[in-house]
């Protein structure tokens, strides 16, 4: 007897049993759907793009919606992810416990420096901002919640592949698509002076006039757990307070502190 409201398979190779849950699946699939169109879509849309009937792409919105993951705006009928489907997934993942973490340090960052900052983690084979500190200065450059940042090109990208052990960093690299042997072998190379440097300092992939700056956070277990990334603007209305490499070291203090919040120790000296 296998759980109710779940059907079971047997898979041909292994012989064993695996189960399916096809509301659920056709959940999970609607909201990923949403990601790809965060304009919002009509069940009609929905029930199209994933070739479904408009009866079954009903009953699992309006339950959906009854549960506060999607909201319908009354005007033209389209549905969009409620920001609640944000909120359960901070508070059910460990970038929870970081930010919470990181959230005074980098504030205070921003109060010395007159700049913005934000967390970066890896997701899959892209990495997202999980955090993010506006400037508290009249002017700065910041990036949005939720951006996805290049891993190979990015500031925080490399920090986060060069800290990273070896073998789990290949593993990432080979996620990567159309990814030539040049280009990794280049991407290394310049993984190695990130490791041996500490940090990554590059200008940005985004804006002109802004140099991006990027430090490891590591965990109590000692593997990296996120970048934190200054991207450094330089004013010229006498609000700046800290130059490029004042704010460099600042970043590294403050990038250690959140470490050792999360439970890391710095090890020994040799």
């Amino acid at each position: 007897m296998g759980p109710p409201d779940a059907k079971v398979e047997r898979g041909e190779a292994s012989g064993k049993r695996a189960y399916s849950a096809p509301a659920l699946e056709k959940g999970i699939e609607i909201l990923e759907l949403f990601a790809k169109d965060p304009g919002g879509l009509t069940i009609s849309e929905i029930a199209q793009r994933l070739e479904r009937s408009i009866s079954e792409v009903f009953r699992i919105i309006i339950v959906m919606e009854r549960l506060a993951w999607l909201r319908k705006d009354p005007t033209n009928d389209r549905y969009t992810v409620s920001y609640r489907v944000l909120d359960v997934a901070f508070r059910a993942t460990p970038a929870h416990t970081l930010s919470n973490v990181a959230a005074p340090i980098m504030h205070q960052l921003s109060i010395d420096t007159n700049q913005s900052c934000h967390l970066v983690v890896r997701t899959g084979a892209h990495a997202t901002v999980i955090h993010r500190q506006e400037s508290i200065g009249p002017v700065g450059f910041g990036i949005r919640l939720g951006t996805v940042v290049d891993i190979m090109t990015s500031c925080s990208g490399h920090v986060l592949l060069a800290f990273t052990a070896p073998e789990r960093r290949a593993a990432m690299l080979r996620e990567l698509p159309g990814t030539g042997d040049r280009a990794l072998k280049d991407l290394e190379k310049r993984l190695e002076a990130v490791r041996l440097q500490g940090y990554e300092m590059q200008p940005s992939t985004r804006a002109a006039g802004v140099t991006d700056i990027s430090f490891p956070i590591f965990g109590f277990d000692g593997h990296v757990s996120a970048a934190i990334t200054v991207p450094f603007l330089v004013t010229i209305d006498g609000s700046q307070k800290t130059d490029l490499d004042r704010t460099r070291q600042m970043l590294g203090e403050g990038a250690e502190r959140i470490s050792e919040g999360l439970g890391w120790v710095a090890p020994a000296p040799e």
